[in-house]
């Protein structure tokens, strides 16, 4: 920086000379590398102050509560995740047996019935839940969790012993066999009504999960139980739209 300005002095003193000023055409060019000059001089003065501020370290500053100072604290100082809540594990697990059910459901479609926008519909249900499976347990093993919440070795049977309860909106037994046996128009009323009566029960768990204290703070959890959420209600608007237009007698 020292050689620019010692440069740009000897020009300004060639510039003038005996008092007379050189042609326009000179002063031009010179101004041009006037500005030039300047251009690099505050180019690199952010760069070279950088450099000093790090040369002791980084500082790492913790903002204060509103009208108190903030604090300089230690370079060593490092940032802490909250704690993981056991309400979280128990969510992902659930919403794994939860979406399984309707990744079956979507199944059937293509052998139970021609209905264009229920096979649509299907499709967009089950592509989503299974990436959304795939990411739950994603989750589970990087927290050292089992996929599931059933007792190893013992299926059907929670980490207690006792009989594994359906998940908020699961289908029963029943309701899973009946639909397997309809085809066509009543294939499709007991899947739509059955696939709403599902989405309420994520519904639920996303509310149970946040009106639980500590629990929900995690990034990624945060994140996927909202746009469950949003989804869900969303495709919930969409099945009653279906069953009004083609099953209008019905009273649900």
């Amino acid at each position: 920086m020292k050689n620019i300005s010692n440069g740009l002095n000897g020009r300004i003193r060639r510039f003038v000379r005996g008092g007379r000023i050189r042609p326009a055409r000179a002063f031009i060019g010179f101004f041009a590398q006037l500005l030039l000059g300047s251009a690099l001089m505050t180019q690199f003065s952010p760069a070279i102050r950088a450099e000093q501020d790090h040369s002791s370290g980084p500082v790492v500053v913790q903002p204060g509560a509103p009208g108190q100072p903030t604090k300089t604290l230690p370079a060593s100082t490092m940032g802490k995740l909250p704690p993981r809540s056991q309400a979280e594990v128990d969510f992902m697990q659930g919403m794994i047996m939860h979406h399984a059910q309707a990744v079956e459901m979507t199944a059937m479609i293509p052998s139970h019935t021609g209905n264009k926008g229920l096979r649509l519909l299907g499709a967009r249900i089950r592509s989503s839940q299974m990436d959304e499976i795939k990411l739950m347990k994603r989750w589970l093993a990087v927290h050292g969790e089992p996929a599931s919440m059933e007792m190893p070795g013992m299926p059907g049977m929670d980490k207690s012993g006792h009989p594994m309860p359906l998940m908020p909106g699961m289908l029963t037994p029943q309701q899973m066999d009946a639909l397997r046996k309809a085809k066509a128009a009543d294939f499709d009323h007991l899947f739509l009504a059955g696939m709403i009566q599902h989405h309420n029960g994520a519904l639920t768990m996303v509310k149970d999960l946040f009106d639980t204290p500590g629990a929900g703070q995690d990034a990624e959890v945060f994140n996927f139980a909202t746009d469950a959420d949003n989804t869900q209600r969303a495709e919930i608007k969409i099945m009653n739209t279906m069953l009004d237009k083609e099953f209008p007698e019905e009273k649900r």
